[in-house]
Formats: C-alpha cells, structure tokens, sequence
C-alpha cells in the first residue's frame, strides 16, 4: 500500500514528475494529461456520490473511483507488450465487461433514446453527464499519449466504456425523477 508521511517531495519543482518506474517525465507530456484528466473524473464522480441516493448506483461509481485509481497506475507505469500478467497494476477487459453488463442492465428499465440529451436533471446526474465528458476527455489524452509511447489496449478500451456507462447511469438516475431532459433542434430560432 502507499505510505505518504509528508506531501510534498520538491522533486517536481523543474516540470517534470516520476513514473512508477522511476523514470521522469515533463508535467506537459500527453500522458501526464490523461493521468491528471482521468483524476479529474474521478474528483466529479466524488461530488456525483453526494446526491446518488440508490445503493445499487452508489455501489457502480464506488467501484469505477477505485477503478480510476487502477488506472492512472497504469497509465503511470510503462506498458511493455507482452508483459506478464500482474506484473504491473492493470486495467483488464474483466472490467469493460463488467461496465457493458451494468449498462444493459441499467438499459432495460430505461425508454430507447429519441434524442440527444441535455446534461441536467437531477444533480447527480449533471455530475454524471460531467464526469462523462472528462472521461471523454481523458479518453483523447490518452490516445494521443499511446501514439507517441504505446498504453495497455485495455485501459483505452475501459475509457471508452468508462464514458458510455456514466451517460445510462445519468440516464437511470434522471428516470426516477420524471426522465431525460431532450434536446428539441432549433427550439428557439425565431
């Protein structure tokens, strides 16, 4: 486990910050923006918790926080292919699966989509709908950071599905509360 008895360690202080292997990186690489954005998420997914009243929704975005820590592990420790399995903390497709089941799951109950949707509603599922669009952020940083040194597959697919599965669990927590809020094109032109 992590052990932190003083915060700051002064070894930042030129721009660059350490990787799990030891090896630093500027504060500015593509990669230190997916790790910083995926935190970001995982901080709106905090404040999301703050007004999710079902246990069962509360259980969903416990596990992903916990699962968005995994992650920035990850992204943090260089991915070498073909590395042995549980060499480094890893992302696993066990874990997109398990984000595909809980939205089909969610999607049985819900009304099939007839529009795009405005972020709104209740205020958990604003902060759903917020925490998508980080996620989605984070996804692109991430992409752009694979191309220039190579990440586990599998994190960048548990990013996608990360994002996907926050917009139905918005969407579930917005139907016990009368629905979507639909977007209505061109609904104020003159």
């Amino acid at each position: 486990m992590v052990k932190l008895n003083r915060i700051y360690t002064r070894t930042g202080d030129n721009g660059t910050t350490g990787l799990v292997d030891g090896s630093r990186v500027s504060k500015a690489d593509p990669l230190m923006a997916a790790i910083g954005t995926v935190e970001e998420a995982n901080a709106v997914l905090g404040l999301a918790l703050l007004d999710i009243e079902s246990d069962g929704h509360r259980a969903m975005v416990s596990r992903i926080q916990n699962e968005l820590f995994d992650l920035g592990a990850d992204l943090a420790t260089p991915y070498v292919a073909g590395e042995a399995e549980g060499a480094a903390l890893r992302i696993t497709s066990a874990q997109s699966t398990r984000l595909e089941t809980e939205m089909d799951e969610m999607n049985e109950h819900l009304e099939p989509l007839r529009s795009f949707i405005l972020p709104g509603g209740l205020r958990a599922a604003a902060a759903l709908h917020q925490a998508r669009t980080v996620a989605r952020r984070a996804e692109r940083l991430a992409v752009a950071a694979n191309a220039e040194r190579g990440l586990n597959p599998a994190a960048l697919v548990y990013l996608n599905r990360l994002s996907d599965h926050l917009f139905v669990l918005g969407r579930a927590i917005n139907a016990d509360a009368g629905g979507d809020i639909l977007w209505q094109p061109g609904a104020t032109r003159g």
